[in-house]
């Protein structure tokens, strides 16, 4: 577990290590999940020579235990945050109609992004079918 632990943190620390010196408009965060996400990659599809030169706890289900352990208390990272929050509610109450707005409009732009990204996901694996409910057969 502390290796993959070990692994996770290093992705985020490269990612942020990324952002910051390149100036890319990204945050460390998700630099450092696409990191991973190489890595994992490599790790399952790249040279069968690769699994056998890493440590066990990175290719024998470790690492995904560890992943399962922190998003099942992700919700702990937000206490902080929503403390932090309560310790400011004059400025949430100064501020609070452009952040409805703001939510409002961010929360429309993600599911739009999210149902164009699924059309094209199915459309890339399977061109001949467009998404949707199936056709009836007559």
């Amino acid at each position: 577990m502390i290796a993959s632990l070990a692994l996770v943190l290093l992705a985020q620390l490269a990612g942020e290590v990324l952002a910051r010196s390149s100036g890319l408009p990204l945050p460390g965060p998700v630099i450092g999940m696409v990191l991973m996400l190489l890595f994992l990659v490599l790790r399952d599809r790249g040279p069968r020579a690769l699994p056998r030169r890493l440590p066990r706890p990175l290719t024998d289900g470790t690492l995904e235990q560890t992943g399962r352990g922190l998003l099942a208390n992700l919700s702990l990272m937000f206490v902080p945050a929503g403390a932090g929050i309560v310790g400011r509610l004059d400025v949430l109450e100064a501020q609070a109609a452009k952040l409805a707005l703001v939510l409002v409009l961010s929360t429309l732009l993600a599911l739009a992004a999210t149902a164009l990204t699924f059309v094209a996901v199915a459309r890339w694996l399977d061109p001949g079918r467009t998404p949707g409910p199936p056709e009836s057969a007559p």
